[in-house]
């Protein structure tokens, strides 16, 4: 299998510490709002990897964190004349509600940084026993950069170049401008805990340091997470961690590319910002997971009404193989999974896996039409390599009737309809059975009849 390493710019051979199980760590969300398009991004780029790992037989730990403590929560939690703990569950129960309708999967652990104080405060210590950290008047804690020889080694920066490049926030009480902080000393009436440099909470950085090394331990195999992390977040985990423990602390970096919308960068400032369960307030959440999983994880996706309706399209040719058909396991040529399988162990290149897939719908479609006997395995097969994908797990009739809009009438009528229809067919009554068939179509209602029944779709 290969992986592309962000800290090596190529893709490697992939090689886990232990034989047989991964270790993998995702930066997760600050739970100050919903979550938005770029967010999902992430939660489903690395819950196909997941899939994807375990279906190829390794046992993964998959840790993706939650920061429920920082300056935006304290902000939207004072906006809003509600207490922190309030806003924080009320975001986090919306953002699980997000992912299991986009059929994300969730983590085997979801730390979150309040929980984690203890552990932090620990980490803090250290990097000041060992001089990469130091207390100032303020109360702040700070990370001595230029003390870590390594520093700027996952973005291929030096020192000179971002102190020369970077807008820094000048703050007296550093000793260099590029220091970051540790700690944060508390404000009145700010949410705050006890340290040995005085009541405060911890910055941003050093909570996936020490909630990564504390749930996977001080070297694990993947680390993870959006494009936009690199810098400073993980350039500053990496010194962070490595200081304090004295080890290797990632061995491969994944990060997921940009979401544009209509070609431009997703902004608030551009009304072009938009969150998850507003999309799919009017869009079937699987058509956005495959938007999602069409493109490789690495590429920068186009969120557009016209890429939406292309990924609908290609759901529909999926779906309307395997509608009528029953999926059962059998023996089918494996060169659909072979090439499902040679695609993901390239760096999880899922256009590849796609265009596999297309081909076994067409291998299915022509097993159909010609009777062959076996479209039930091949419908089995086509599931089961979707599902690693997340894909293919509603019932094909409820998706090809799905459109935005009302139906021109209840599908209790639809289905009063198509009784009347079978009971004349049976009667070999077949001009009314026709003439039903006639009147559904010109609503807009068209039946579809296999061995299986027959069911209905919305002809958009």
């Amino acid at each position: 299998m290969q992986i592309y390493n962000t800290l090596t710019r190529r893709k490697e051979a992939f090689v886990p510490l232990e034989p047989g199980k991964i270790r993998m760590y995702v930066c997760g969300m600050t739970v100050y709002d919903y979550c938005h398009l770029g967010h999902a991004r992430v939660m489903v780029a690395f819950d196909v990897i997941t899939r994807f790992l375990r279906e190829s037989g390794y046992d993964v730990t998959y840790v993706r964190n939650i920061t429920d403590i920082d300056d935006k929560i304290l902000r939207r939690a004072e906006e809003n004349g509600e207490p922190i703990q309030a806003l924080t569950h009320r975001m986090i129960d919306a953002m699980h509600e997000d992912e299991s309708r986009l059929n994300v999967l969730r983590p085997d652990q979801e730390p979150r940084a309040t929980a984690h104080i203890d552990d932090i405060v620990t980490m803090i210590t250290t990097l000041i026993d060992k001089g990469f950290a130091y207390s100032a008047e303020n109360g702040d804690v700070y990370y001595r950069v230029r003390r870590f020889e390594g520093y700027g080694k996952l973005n291929n920066r030096d020192l000179d170049e971002m102190r020369s490049g970077a807008r820094i926030d000048v703050d007296e009480h550093k000793e260099d401008p590029l220091d970051f902080v540790l700690w944060k000393a508390a404000k009145p009436g700010e949410a705050s805990w006890p340290s040995p440099w005085g009541d405060g909470r911890p910055g941003w950085h050093i909570e996936c340091s020490a909630m990564s090394t504390c749930c996977l331990g001080n070297t694990f195999d993947i680390h993870g997470g959006g494009p936009d992390l690199t810098f400073p977040h993980h350039e500053n985990e990496i010194a962070q961690s490595e200081a304090a423990t004295g080890k290797h602390y990632v061995n491969t970096w994944m990060h997921a590319g940009a979401v544009r919308v209509d070609d431009e960068k997703m902004s608030k400032s551009l009304g072009n910002f938009f969150t998850i369960r507003e999309i799919l307030e009017v869009h079937d959440p699987e058509v956005v997971r495959y938007l999602l999983v069409a493109s490789h994880y690495r590429s920068p996706i186009n969120y557009s009404l016209a890429a939406l309706t292309d990924s609908r399209k290609s759901l529909e040719r999926f779906y309307n193989a395997l509608d009528g058909v029953t999926p059962e396991a059998g023996t089918v040529d494996d060169r659909f999974a072979r090439r499902f399988s040679a695609a993901m162990e390239d760096d999880f290149n899922t256009p590849e896996a796609l265009a596999a897939l297309f081909d076994l719908t067409r291998e299915l479609n022509r097993a159909k039409a010609d009777e062959a006997g076996n479209e039930s395995a091949l419908a089995y097969e086509l599931k089961r390599l979707g599902a690693v994908l997340g894909l293919f797990a509603q019932h094909p009739a409820d998706f090809l009737r799905g459109v935005q809009g009302e139906l021109p009438m209840s599908e209790t009528e639809i289905e009063a309809q198509i009784a009347k229809r079978r009971d004349a067919k049976r009667a070999r009554d077949f001009a009314t059975a026709d003439r039903i068939r006639d009147e559904l179509a010109a609503q807009g209602i068209i039946l579809k009849d296999s061995r299986e029944g027959t069911t209905w779709v919305v002809d958009r």
